[in-house]
C-alpha cells in the first residue's frame, strides 16, 4: 500500500499558532498545578513567563478529577525515614531513596496549602470520634498549618492508615486548580503576555533544539475543539502528562469498556514525550494491578484501613494468613511485610486453587463499628453516628468511583448487609500510586549517602537538558499519590526556574520544520477524507467504529488490537499476569506490525484525531514496558506480573535499577543495570 503524506488536498489546513515562553508546563493534574503554583512565585519577580498546556479542563484534569476521599501521603507525626522504608518495602526493595525522602520532607506543606485553599480535612472531635471536614470547621477545629507541633497535629487528624488522612474531596482537584489558575493570571499580568493557560490542547511530541545537542526546545500539539495547531518554544519544559491506561485489555467489556480504575484519558503521553526526546527511563517493567471491587473498580483502601474490613475467600479464610508462609518460602525476605503486589499474589493463589471468589466483608465491618459506637455512646447516639459513617462510606465511592455505587445498585447489593466481590484489575503504567515506572531524574543532591551520579544539578531534571519530570512520569519513586505529586511538581517547578536563570543566554531554536509537523499531525484527517467513500458503512454513521475500509483503520479498532496483544503476550488478565521471554518476543513482533499499521489511522473529526495520537503514545508506552520486562530476568513484582521462565526474585543479580534509552534518530534501544543503593536502614 502506498505511503501516505498529508498535503491538505482533502482536509482543511489548520491555523498555526506559535507561542514562546520561558517555562512550559505540560499537563493539568496535581503535579502540573503544583509546578505552576511554585514556579510563578520564583519566575514573576524575574520577569519570566510561565505557561500551562492542558489536554482537558484544568478544574477536572488528572487522576483526582472526579474527587478523592483521602489524602494518601501526609507525614504529620510520622518520620520521613519511615516513609522511605514503607515505599521501599511496598515496591519490593528497589526505589530511589533520595527522591522519596525529598518528597517526604516537603509534602506536608502542600497538604496545609490545600486546607488553606478550602479543602475540608477531617478532624477528631472532643469525644475522640471523627468529624468530617465540614463538621470540623463548624466545631472550630484549627487548620493543620496553625499547629506547630507534629505530635499535636497527629492527635487531631483522622487517619485511614498510617500515611492517609480523610477529607471531603469531591472538589479536591477544582480547589487545587483554582490556586494554579490564579497564579497563572498573576504571572500573565506581570509579564504582559496575551495568554499563558491553554486548555483542550493535546501535546503530541517534543521538539529538540537545532543548535544544542540533548536540549529540549519546545512542544507541538493541536486543539481538540478548534482547527488549530500550537507550536510552543520554551527554555525549560516540565513533563507531567500522566501514566498509561487501556494499554492492556480491561476486565470490563461491551458498554463498560471505558470503565477503569485509573483515568482512561491517561494515554502514556508523559512516557512518549520524554522517550522521544531521548530521556533515560527506569523500572518501566513495573506496573500497578490494583485489587478492586469487581466490575465497578471501586477503591478498597478505606474499607481495609478505616473500616477494618477483611477480604476472605469462599471458605471464610484470609488468603494473607493462609498463604503467608508460602510467600516467604517462595520469596525469602519479602513475604513477612507483604506489600501490595504480594497481597494480590496470595489472593490469586487462593482463586487458582478453587477457593474464590474473594469477598470484602463490608457488612461485618459496619456491624462491628456499629456495636462499638453503641457501647461507647449509647444506642441512640451510636446509631446516629453509624448512620453518618454509612453516608461517608457511600461518599467514598461517589467521590472517586461513581460506577461502583451504580454497580451495587444494579446488582441489588447493600454493602452494609452483604459482602462484595474483589478482583485484581488489568495492569496500569504509573509512577505515583503503588507503582514506580518512569524516568531517571536528578535528585536533590543533599541526601547523605546518595551517589553523586544521582544528582546532576537540578532536582527532577531528566537526562535531557531543560526537560523536567513530575508525578506519574518520575521513576523509582512511587507512593506519591495526589499530595506527593503536587509537592513534586513544586520541586520541579522551582528547579526549572533556577535552570532558566542559570542559562539566561539560551534562546530556543526548533530542529523541526513547522510545516512538516503540522502535516504529520493531520495525516489521519487526510487519510479519512481521502478514502471515506470506500467504507462499507451501510447504515452506520461515519464515526461508527464498525466502518470498515481497505485503506484505513479507525482508532477504536486499533486500540483494541493493542490491548489484545499486551493482554495475551505481556502478562495481562488473559494469562493471570504471566509472560515469558518467548511470549514477549512474539508480542513485540505484533507490536511492530501494529506500529506500522498506525500510518493508516484515520480520523473523522478532532476527537478521533485525539484518539489516533493517544494510540501512537500508548503503543510506545506498551513497547517500553514489554522490553523492560524482557530485560529483567526475574519476577520482581509477583502479583503484578510473573516471568514463567524466571519465577523467583533474584536479589543477587537483579536487585538493581533497569534503565533504558531510546534513540529516536537511530531507532535503537539501549539497556543497562544501575546499582541500587540503600540510604536508610
Amino acid at each position: 500500500m502506498e505511503k501516505e503524506t498529508c498535503t491538505f488536498s482533502y482536509c482543511e489546513r489548520p491555523e498555526v499558532i506559535e507561542h514562546e515562553t520561558d517555562f512550559l508546563i505540560l499537563g493539568g493534574g496535581m503535579a502540573a498545578c503544583g509546578a505552576v503554583y511554585e514556579a510563578v512565585r520564583w519566575a514573576t519577580p524575574k520577569g519570566l513567563r510561565v505557561t500551562m498546556v492542558d489536554k482537558a479542563a484544568t478544574d477536572r484534569s488528572g487522576a483526582v478529577a472526579q474527587g478523592l476521599s483521602a489524602i494518601n501521603t501526609y507525614m504529620g507525626g510520622n518520620k520521613v525515614e519511615d516513609y522511605v522504608k514503607y515505599v521501599r518495602t511496598d515496591l519490593m526493595g528497589i526505589i530511589r531513596e533520595d527522591l522519596v525522602f525529598d518528597l517526604g520532607r516537603h509534602v506536608d506543606n502542600s497538604v496545609h496549602l490545600f486546607e488553606e485553599w478550602g479543602l475540608p480535612i477531617w478532624k477528631k472531635g472532643d469525644d475522640g470520634f471523627s468529624l468530617d471536614g465540614h463538621q470540623a470547621k463548624d466545631a472550630g477545629k484549627p487548620f493543620l498549618k496553625n499547629i506547630a507541633d507534629n505530635a499535636e497535629r497527629e492527635k487531631l487528624v483522622v487517619r485511614s492508615g498510617k500515611w492517609q488522612v480523610m477529607i471531603n474531596g469531591e472538589s479536591y482537584k477544582a480547589i487545587v486548580a483554582e490556586a494554579a489558575k490564579k497564579a497563572l493570571e498573576y504571572n500573565k499580568k506581570a509579564t504582559g503576555v496575551d495568554q499563558n493557560h491553554f486548555e483542550r490542547v493535546f501535546i503530541i511530541k517534543p521538539l529538540m533544539d537545532a543548535n544544542t545537542p540533548n536540549r529540549i526546545a519546545g512542544a507541538v500539539g493541536f486543539s481538540v475543539r478548534e482547527n488549530k495547531v500550537y507550536v510552543f518554544k520554551a527554555k525549560a519544559i516540565l513533563d507531567s502528562m500522566g501514566g498509561a491506561v487501556n494499554v492492556f485489555r480491561p476486565r470490563s467489556s461491551g458498554e463498560g469498556m471505558g470503565r477503569a480504575w485509573f483515568p482512561v484519558w491517561n494515554s502514556g503521553s508523559g512516557y512518549y514525550f520524554g522517550l522521544q526526546a531521548g530521556a533515560e527511563m527506569t523500572l518501566m517493567e513495573n506496573r500497578f494491578v490494583p485489587m478492586r471491587f469487581k466490575d465497578g473498580y471501586g477503591p478498597v483502601g478505606a474499607w481495609f484501613l478505616f473500616f477494618k474490613a477483611k477480604a476472605l475467600n469462599a471458605m471464610g479464610e484470609d488468603p494473607a494468613e493462609k498463604y503467608g508462609d508460602a510467600v516467604e518460602r517462595d520469596y525469602p525476605g519479602y513475604g513477612k511485610a507483604m506489600g501490595t503486589c504480594l497481597r494480590n499474589h496470595v489472593s490469586m493463589i487462593s482463586m487458582r486453587l478453587g477457593e474464590g471468589p474473594i469477598k470484602m466483608q463490608t457488612h461485618t465491618a459496619m456491624d462491628a463499628m456499629g456495636k462499638g459506637f453503641k457501647e461507647k455512646l449509647g444506642d441512640k447516639v451510636g446509631a446516629k453516628k453509624l448512620k453518618h459513617l454509612e453516608a461517608e462510606a457511600w461518599e467514598d465511592f461517589l467521590d472517586m468511583t461513581i460506577a461502583q455505587a451504580g454497580m451495587w445498585a444494579a446488582s441489588d447489593i447493600e454493602p452494609d448487609k452483604e459482602p462484595s466481590e474483589l478482583l485484581p484489575s488489568e495492569p496500569y503504567l504509573l509512577g505515583s500510586h503503588a507503582g514506580c515506572a518512569g524516568f531517571w531524574v536528578s535528585g536533590p543532591g543533599d541526601i547523605q549517602g546518595a551517589p553523586k551520579e544521582w544528582s546532576w544539578g537540578y532536582n527532577r531534571m531528566s537526562t535531557v537538558n531543560g526537560l523536567f519530570m513530575a508525578g506519574d512520569v518520575v521513576g523509582a519513586s512511587g507512593h506519591k499519590f495526589s499530595s506527593g505529586s503536587h509537592a513534586e511538581g513544586r520541586i520541579a517547578g522551582k528547579n526549572a526556574i533556577a535552570f532558566i536563570l542559570d542559562n539566561t543566554n539560551y534562546k530556543p531554536a526548533l530542529k523541526n520544520k513547522v510545516d512538516e509537523l503540522v502535516a504529520e499531525m493531520y495525516l489521519p484527517y487526510e487519510i479519512y477524507e481521502k478514502y471515506k467513500n470506500y467504507t462499507t458503512s451501510g447504515t452506520f454513521s461515519p464515526n461508527d467504529p464498525r466502518n470498515i475500509s481497505p485503506h484505513y483503520i479507525k482508532p477504536d479498532m486499533y486500540q483494541k488490537r493493542l490491548m489484545k496483544i499486551m493482554d495475551e503476550y505481556v502478562g495481562g488478565i488473559a494469562t493471570w499476569y504471566v509472560t515469558s521471554k518467548t511470549m514477549i518476543e512474539e508480542g513485540l513482533k505484533k507490536l511492530k506490525v501494529l506500529e506500522e499499521d498506525g500510518a493508516r489511522l484515520a480520523a473523522a473529526n478532532l476527537h478521533e484525531l485525539l484518539r489516533c495520537w493517544e494510540n501512537y503514545h500508548r503503543v510506545w508506552a506498551a513497547e517500553t514496558h514489554a522490553r523492560h520486562i524482557l530485560f529483567r530476568q526475574e519476577s520482581r513484582y509477583p502479583g503484578y506480573y510473573y516471568r514463567a521462565d524466571f519465577p523467583k526474585i533474584d536479589d543477587k543479580d537483579w536487585k538493581c535499577f533497569t534503565n533504558s534509552r531510546y534513540n529516536a534518530e537511530t531507532g535503537q534501544w539501549e539497556f543497562k543495570k544501575v546499582p541500587y543503593v540503600q540510604l536508610f536502614s
